[in-house]
């Protein structure tokens, strides 16, 4: 069977444009044209069996999330990886294709920790009773996930996104589609490196400081929840760097 994430292609299903522009992106972010030039519009329709107007709107949305850029007498290039949006959820998924790779594992938890225990801490100054209702059924989800009964996974981001939103803040709220795509590789990494699931007990630590409207408790218990990561790379690192 060929590796070629083009080659053999399934159908792109009943929204050619948006399979497209799975497919293409999928394909760019994973490398499939490192050192490649990239195909003309012409090319990818005939490859793909769609129309040129298919080919050039998903072309469209991959330059408007950072992906490709059109240049005079150039034709279309792929952008260096800086230039890619990494707040699309798209790029972050495809990015969760490639590699494992513990620097995007440190970048993506540098990004948490300085977003999540500045939201705890908000969400324990103005956070409702409902969204703390949130907060404590995303951690029931985690004790039902540690007897069997259910993801603990979902379970584990269910809790931070209710964090998130019990900010109050709009724009921290907004990041829930980034910390997600970060919780899912970090907490793959730890679970892998610690050999279980998340404490629980750390979650309802940042819980309970919340619910008694202790916002530097609630920041430092979100913060512990976090480092924890970074001490386990380290881990990792020293344990690769020796080996």
């Amino acid at each position: 069977m060929s590796t070629d994430p083009l080659a053999d292609r399934p159908s792109l299903g009943r929204n050619l444009t948006y399979g497209l522009l799975d497919s293409l992106g999928r394909a760019i972010v994973t490398g499939h044209y490192h050192e490649k030039t990239f195909p003309t519009e012409a090319e990818l329709a005939k490859q793909h069996g769609v129309s040129r107007s298919v080919t050039r709107e998903a072309v469209k949305m991959l330059t408007a999330k950072g992906l490709l850029s059109a240049r005079p007498r150039q034709g279309t290039v792929i952008q260096p990886a800086a230039s890619w949006n990494l707040f699309d959820t798209d790029v972050l998924s495809w990015l969760l294709e490639r590699k494992f790779s513990l620097d995007l594992l440190k970048h993506f938890n540098q990004l948490r920790v300085a977003i999540e225990p500045e939201a705890a801490a908000l969400a324990a100054e103005f956070g409702s009773a409902a969204d703390l209702r949130r907060i404590s059924e995303g951690l029931g989800r985690m004790e039902a996930a540690e007897r069997g009964h259910g993801d603990a996974l979902d379970a584990d981001i269910a809790f931070h996104v209710a964090v998130l939103r019990a900010s109050g803040n709009p724009f921290y709220a907004q990041f829930r589609d980034v910390v997600a795509t970060a919780l899912r590789t970090s907490i793959r990494f730890t679970n892998r490196v610690k050999g279980r699931t998340a404490s629980v007990a750390e979650h309802a630590a940042v819980r309970d400081a919340i619910a008694v409207r202790d916002a530097e408790g609630a920041r430092a218990a979100m913060r512990h929840l976090i480092t924890e990561v970074f001490e386990l790379i380290e881990h990792v690192e020293t344990g690769d760097a020796k080996g």
